[in-house]
């Protein structure tokens, strides 16, 4: 899906295989893509202003400083005969090669190959439109991850990379989700841990001794820490790259207004998405690609259906959380003052609320 504008670049476009970049010719050449669907709903203009942070400046840093850029998507152009020659492009399991795309650039990386990001020329693609189509698509990458997490490929390379390509690629790759995964466990433990300081009277021995009264800096320290548990920093790119190229007011206006529309509940759902899926593949294997559609859904999800695809991945869990929560607050509701408590469970109370009201709230 080429626009004309955009077609007359492309003899450039090849020219850059003839150029050295870095230490040897390029094998892949990566393009950004434009997403043309962001004014379809609230989600789609989530997904597409998530995804052109990440084709702008993500795979510009990943490319040029990093030098961990594999490939992604559909406007990269790949030199036929180097990959013909070095067993082609496909891998032959429909398993474990479930991100087929990500294994070419595996591919061409470890057989000495140069792979490049240019942004002079873009590529229309057309994004999931729908939160049920948006959370088929985020299972089927986390599944890819998880696979990825086990294939022979990602060991090699993190074999033969030096200390900084090799940390690059961990976090650019595995490591992300693997962070959210271990971000979704840490409530579990943080949890549970509280349940027992509850129920064995230990927070309220701790909380009732003279000396431990009134510590400031600790519950400043918590404060803080809760603004920044909010994922704050990962919205930074994107407003960076708005910035760039529309100006910072409008980077600012766009913020305000995806806040208006709840974008934090949005990513706060996607990230039990992410969590229970790259942790099932890892537990029990079995990644299965996700036909999505990508058509223009702005159709009402029926409630059995919006049931039968979220229980086990968010609903249970949620619930589970909303109990561990309920019994420390009234357990320990006697002697505790009532801003520490705040400071403490609020972003978990908003991660239960997320998990269980997400898929209502955006339903057209």
């Amino acid at each position: 899906d080429n626009y004309m504008e955009e077609a007359f670049k492309m003899r450039n476009l090849l020219e850059e295989f003839l150029i050295t970049h870095g230490k040897s010719k390029p094998t892949i050449l990566g393009a950004r893509e434009h997403i043309f669907t962001g004014s379809v709903s609230s989600l789609a203009w989530f997904m597409s202003n998530q995804e052109t942070s990440f084709v702008t400046i993500g795979q510009r840093v990943l490319a040029n400083q990093l030098k961990v850029r594999f490939h992604y998507g559909h406007p990269d152009v790949f030199d036929r005969l180097f990959h013909l020659t070095r067993g082609g492009i496909s891998k032959a399991s429909k398993v474990m090669n479930l991100s087929e795309d990500i294994f070419a650039g595996f591919n061409s990386t470890l057989r000495q190959g140069n792979v490049t990001h240019h942004e002079y020329i873009q590529l229309g693609k057309g994004r999931d439109v729908g939160m049920n189509q948006i959370s088929n698509f985020e299972a089927k990458v986390a599944n890819g991850n998880g696979e990825q997490t086990l294939c022979r490929d990602i060991y090699r390379l993190g074999h033969r990379f030096d200390f900084f390509r090799m940390l690059s690629m961990y976090f650019t790759t595995v490591g992300f989700y693997f962070n959210s995964m271990v971000a979704v466990l840490t409530v579990y433990v943080f949890l549970y841990g509280r349940l027992y300081l509850v129920l064995s009277g230990l927070e309220k021995s701790i909380l009732q001794d003279p000396n431990i009264q009134n510590i400031k800096p600790f519950e400043n320290a918590l404060a803080t820490q809760s603004v920044f548990q909010l994922g704050m920093l990962l919205v930074l790119p994107m407003m960076m790259e708005v910035g760039l190229e529309k100006g910072f007011g409008r980077a600012l206006a766009e913020f305000v207004i995806m806040q208006l529309q709840l974008a934090p509940v949005f990513f706060t759902f996607h990230l039990g998405t992410k969590t229970h899926y790259y942790g099932r593949t890892i537990l029990h294997g079995g990644a299965k690609y996700r036909g999505t559609g990508r058509g223009f859904v702005v159709r009402h999800a029926k409630y059995a259906e919006n049931y039968r695809m979220y229980s086990r991945s968010h609903f249970v869990k949620a619930l589970e959380l909303f109990i561990l929560l309920v019994v420390y607050l009234a357990y320990g509701s006697s002697y505790r003052s009532s801003s520490l408590y705040l400071y403490v469970t609020v972003s978990i109370w908003f991660l239960v609320f997320c998990w269980l009201f997400a898929p209502f709230l955006f339903n057209p």
